[in-house]
């Protein structure tokens, strides 16, 4: 039987929690008399300025602390669970997931599929809402946890039961009505399928979708990823650059509709459009603030407009800014290499002495479609660089990495690369200053 309560893991220093003696092992069993489900009514029942706190210690004695303290002050406790309760798995069998087209083999986490609308305010994850309840819905409004990201994939209910594989998934669709009709405000995405729920059927999602701004601050449209362990599911075929076009077309004439009548471009494409269709990236002021980064709408937009940014500064310091000569190596997906090969020879231009080797990398592990350098695997990126000159460092993007941590997605660790090629590894954040800075000056941290 599950014991009541949340175990705490960690109590700040100077943290009111600290200053009440709660410390680690403790249990969290109820704020002002009610109990705790998870971090959100936590989070909503400590908001106030007075609060009455229960905590059992580890021997089974409870203490009922007394707490003033200013209005949404936290109390500075971290706990095992962070979400203070158990994740949600995905209901449906969608055409496209990803996690279905990855080989048997891999550590257990990579298979597991989450659908839990408290990540997605607390994570930016994007859920379909077909995992949902009522309670739920009620909990948000609330709650005004905001903003909530939603798969929509499509507003066709039958296509979009047909693509989930799951007979709810159209009447979930009426879940947004109800954040909409409360002020939440959201964020939406379109996994586009080729001949699926392409052409007619993204126009009509895409006027559909207007239908909620502003609450709907965005919507972004990336292609389906398509690995080479499809063996058994609907068969999917790649867009073509010619696909690209049409579908950056249909965007940027709904684009320029929407600014002229909301002052937002509102429908955005990601980036892999562009590159497959070979078209220029849009100018910042396109991406609305860049709402869409963790799609990879405008990614390399910002990163490029951040090089530029640094190496302006750096021109005015001159040349022979990095002393000794050095030569360094870099290496990324096949997709932002050639924007990431540029940046390599700006940068020599401005930096005497400077060499930087970059190299692309093929996805041979989930197959040659898949081109960003998030999915690359330890084993691909040693396999193709062992024997290749790489100076004194190898930088490689901080995506390629668990997050938090220094081991691949196939479980390779950074150590074990540094032995295999016999080179320093150092990991490049995401932005353009970042990827100066590590290769001028190496990893600080």
């Amino acid at each position: 039987m599950k014991k009541k309560g949340h175990v705490v893991k960690k109590v700040l220093e100077g943290s009111i929690g600290q200053e009440m003696e709660i410390e680690a092992g403790d249990r969290l069993l109820a704020v002002n008399g009610e109990e705790i489900r998870d971090i959100f009514d936590y989070q909503y029942l400590l908001q106030e300025e007075y609060v009455e706190v229960l905590v059992e210690k580890p021997d089974g004695e409870e203490w009922l602390l007394e707490i003033d303290k200013e209005y949404e002050e936290d109390l500075g406790i971290e706990f095992e669970n962070g979400l203070m309760d158990d994740y949600r798995s995905c209901c449906n069998k969608c055409i496209f997931c990803f996690i279905d087209q990855m080989p048997e083999g891999m550590r257990e986490t990579l298979y597991f599929k989450d659908d839990d609308s408290r990540l997605s305010f607390l994570q930016g994850n994007y859920v379909t809402l077909t995992n949902m309840s009522d309670y739920d819905v009620e909990r948000i409004i609330k709650y005004r946890l905001s903003p909530i990201n939603i798969s929509f994939h499509t507003t066709n209910p039958q296509l979009r039961c047909r693509m989930l594989n799951n007979r709810f998934a159209g009447e979930a669709l009426k879940k947004a009505d109800r954040l909409y009709e409360a002020g939440i405000a959201m964020n939406g995405q379109i996994v586009l399928c080729k001949g699926v729920n392409d052409g007619e059927e993204l126009e009509r999602s895409i006027v559909d979708l207007t239908g909620y701004l502003p609450y709907l601050e965005s919507v972004s449209v990336v292609p389906v990823g398509l690995s080479k362990y499809r063996d058994g599911l609907e068969p999917l075929e790649p867009f073509t650059g010619e696909d690209a076009e049409e579908v950056l077309a249909r965007i940027h004439r709904w684009q320029d509709k929407i600014f002229a009548e909301q002052g937002v471009h509102f429908i955005h494409a990601s980036d892999e459009w562009y590159i497959l269709a070979g078209q220029e990236l849009p100018e910042e002021s396109r991406y609305d603030g860049y709402l869409q980064l963790e799609n990879g709408v405008g990614m390399l937009r910002l990163m490029l407009n951040e090089f530029e940014e640094t190496l302006g500064e750096l021109r005015k310091r001159g040349r022979n800014i990095k002393k000794p000569a050095e030569t360094v190596s870099l290496a990324t997906g096949r997709l932002a290499y050639p924007y990431i090969a540029g940046m390599a020879r700006r940068l020599e231009e401005v930096c005497e002495g400077l060499r930087i080797l970059a190299y692309p990398i093929t996805n041979e592990f989930f197959g040659e479609l898949i081109t960003v350098s998030g999915l690359l695997t330890g084993q691909d990126i040693v396999a193709q660089l062992i024997g290749k000159e790489l100076g004194g460092r190898l930088l490689l993007p901080q995506n390629v990495l668990r997050s938090g941590e220094k081991v691949f997605l196939d479980d390779m660790t950074v150590e074990e690369m540094e032995n295999a090629l016999q080179v320093k590894v150092d990991i490049v954040k995401s932005s353009g200053r970042d990827f100066i800075d590590t290769i001028l000056y190496g990893n600080l941290d």
